[in-house]
């Protein structure tokens, strides 16, 4: 009997396990809170794949403990496999596969419904009413419709945002080095150069290569409005964290979305209440009435977990069957 171990398994997530298990009655189904690491991979003895998602690295140690247990099949329940040891993969003969698409809506929704709640301020608002001053003034809002939205990374994600944001009305603007021919067609690319000069809010939606690396910094604030609203609910990785800071100190940024967080392993989805946060940075931009932080939970919503499962759980099902999957990761 095939058999598929789950690792990193949340308890939203198991219910759609047990669902995908009792669709599938001849594969033995087993999971774990933990994570994949060199002292848990034992675990998985006996499996014929593993499925996983995790912030930590899948090192050249764990990889090597799951060749030694006869395990070559990881199938990961997210996007990015950036935190792949890569050459020891290959070297081992590791088949990999992702979950590119799993709800593009989630988060297209989630940085949309953030953006606009800047633009109205509603984080100054909700703090106001509170602590019952209901007065309007100074907090006025903006308009989604009166703004130009720039759209950098026009992939599912990026292309579902920009649909939005055209349903609130605003004047909708992209970059990507790959141009998907239909907006192409319809006149929606620019520069990035003219991206930045035009743009009063900047959405990122593009993968953490080593060329996007703090792809938002300093020198590409510069070339921003005054008052642009930047929102990252992509990798933490793309922006320079200490730039944006410097942005909002001088007034060059208006406001700032932060799903994602280049330091968030270890931090995000876990329990700070009445304990430290242990990363200045952080507890600096919670703390400003012009920044929306989230724990990366943009993509978290019932579709889209379900989907992670049941996708993640296809791919490895596949590879033990010796079949296609639906997403290979080719490295």
């Amino acid at each position: 009997m095939t058999k598929i171990f789950c690792y990193n398994t949340r308890e939203d997530e198991v219910p759609y396990i047990k669902e995908w298990g009792e669709e599938h009655p001849d594969v033995e189904v087993a999971y774990t809170a933990d994570p994949v690491t060199p002292q848990t991979v034992n675990e998985a003895k006996g499996a014929n794949g593993i499925v996983a998602t995790q912030q930590l690295d899948y090192s050249a140690e764990v990889l090597q403990g799951l060749a030694d247990l006869g395990i070559r099949n990881l199938s990961l329940r997210n996007v990015g496999y950036d935190n792949v040891d890569l050459k020891k993969a290959k070297e081992l003969n590791f088949k990999i596969t992702n979950v590119p698409v799993y709800s593009p809506n989630a988060i297209a929704e989630h940085a949309a419904i953030q953006a606009a709640r800047l633009l109205r301020q509603s984080k100054v608002m909700d703090a106001k009413v509170a602590n019952g001053d209901l007065r309007w003034a100074p907090t006025i809002g903006r308009e989604v419709r009166d703004q130009t939205v720039g759209v950098i990374g026009t992939g599912h994600i990026g292309r579902v945002f920009m649909k939005i944001m055209e349903g609130f009305g605003a004047k909708v603007i992209a970059y990507d080095l790959f141009k998907n021919p239909e907006l192409e067609k319809k006149g929606y690319y620019v520069s990035l150069d003219e991206l930045y000069r035009q743009s009063d809010v900047i959405s990122l939606h593009v993968p953490a290569t080593k060329e996007n690396i703090h792809m938002i910094n300093d020198d590409s604030i510069k070339k921003m409005k005054k008052g642009v609203v930047i929102v990252n609910c992509a990798r933490g990785a793309l922006v320079d964290t200490d730039a944006v800071i410097r942005g909002l100190d001088d007034g060059k940024v208006f406001g700032f979305v932060m799903d994602t967080y280049e330091g968030e392993a270890g931090i995000f989805n876990a329990d700070w209440q009445n304990k430290e946060i242990p990363d200045e940075r952080l507890k600096n931009l919670i703390s400003r009435s012009n920044v929306l932080v989230t724990p990366h939970t943009a993509f978290y919503t019932t579709h889209a977990v379900r989907n992670m499962i049941f996708k993640g759980f296809n791919n490895c099902l596949a590879l033990a069957e010796n079949k296609e999957p639906e997403s290979p990761v080719k490295y």
